[in-house]
């Protein structure tokens, strides 16, 4: 039995923490909100006190073989792509932790020919001694594939469901591997048998109903802090950003009912890390504070967007293949993918965060700990 089973169930099964959740995202009034903002803001308190961890994510290929309708990385899309070298990863890496950066996510598209074949395994072998917490974000794969990523140095795996609406997954994802959505759907537990300790789950709000996006997110977490429960979690629920491709998003979450989604995650998943990205703006990242336990901070989402590795080898991707460019100007680089909307640097986030009275964590684990 897998969560694809709970999943099929639903909505005529429910736990009580998804039935909580359901109630709990019910419209409220000003002053039910208030409360509600006040007991999440609490139960955050009790279970992570005032510190905020900080990561960054590190943008290896912009390759993908998907054509996905809202990312900017979407195969079809005519954009400027690149896959960085070992010793590129490396650059962007040590720029991160010059900044002050020990947790980084490294992130890239799904493209078995530029980042299969061990290549994700030489980045993170590349990085493990230098890097003291390094997690992936990239296509799903088998158990044993995400096996060799934990011997190679990968502690977190985050994978996201995008959309936990079987018709909307299907209209949006239209070629490659990610239009299986049970496989996807599986993900978090093959990472989970495969040895990942931290597990990012994760809905992108946007492409459906936000409720119905929320519960089944909320049942995903439910089920695998029960029967995956040695690994720590963290919930995300990104927002669509401008992108290439000019998807607009068929469904908006407006602010105040983004936080009384986050509120209601919090009160029926306390000890669950809430991640808020630089997708967001300064201005609502900063009222969140209170609510969320990893921020990201100076994010670039394009391959050597820290410094500016890999402009020599622009190139285009037509129909999976690479095609050389006759030309380009000096100052192009590769496409990002999305828009991040809070600009501020790490140094910036951190002096924010001790003004406010949180403890900014760049390091929270070092293999010593097992060593020892």
């Amino acid at each position: 039995m897998s969560f694809v089973d709970t999943f099929n169930a639903l909505p005529v099964r429910r736990s009580s923490t998804i039935t909580q959740l359901a109630r709990l995202l019910e419209p409220k009034s000003p002053a039910q909100l208030e409360s509600m903002a006040q007991e999440a803001a609490k139960l955050t308190r009790q279970n992570f006190g005032k510190a905020m961890r900080l990561f960054a994510p590190l943008y290896l290929s912009n390759e993908c073989v998907n054509n996905c309708a809202y990312c900017g990385f979407s195969r079809d899309n005519p954009i400027f792509r690149v896959t960085l070298s070992i010793d590129q990863v490396i650059k962007e890496a040590q720029h991160l932790c010059d900044k002050g950066f020990r947790h980084i996510l490294l992130v890239a598209g799904e493209h078995p020919k530029f980042v299969s074949n061990g290549y994700l395994e030489e980045c993170l072998a590349a990085l493990r001694e230098t890097v003291p917490t390094l997690a992936i974000e990239v296509g799903p794969m088998e158990q044993p594939e995400y096996e060799r990523m934990v011997r190679s140095g990968a502690e977190g795996l985050v994978v996201y469901q995008e959309t936990y609406d079987r018709p909307a997954y299907a209209e949006f994802h239209t070629l490659g591997p990610k239009r299986d959505f049970d496989w996807r759907l599986e993900c978090p537990e093959r990472g989970y048998a495969a040895g990942f300790r931290r597990i990012g789950l994760g809905a992108l709000f946007g492409l459906a109903d936000w409720r119905a996006e929320a519960l089944g997110l909320g049942a995903h977490v439910d089920y695998m802090q029960t029967h995956c429960w040695k690994a720590s979690y963290t919930v995300a629920f990104p927002r669509l950003r401008p992108a290439a491709g000019s998807f607009k998003p068929r469904y908006v979450l407006d602010d105040r009912t983004f936080v009384q989604l986050i509120c209601a995650f919090r009160i029926c998943f306390p000890q669950v890390g809430i991640v808020m990205s630089t997708r967001e703006s300064a201005a609502l990242r900063d009222a969140l504070l209170p609510l969320v336990t990893t921020m990201s901070a100076g994010s670039h989402t394009e391959p050597g967007g820290y410094t500016g590795q890999g402009r020599d080898d622009l190139h285009l991707t037509v129909r999976g293949r690479r095609v050389e460019l006759a030309e380009h100007a000096a100052g192009d680089e590769a496409t990002g993918q999305f828009e991040i909307a809070d600009e501020r640097s790490a140094a910036e986030i951190a002096a924010l965060l001790r003004q406010r009275g949180f403890d900014p964590v760049w390091k929270d684990w070092d293999a010593a700990i097992l060593a020892g």
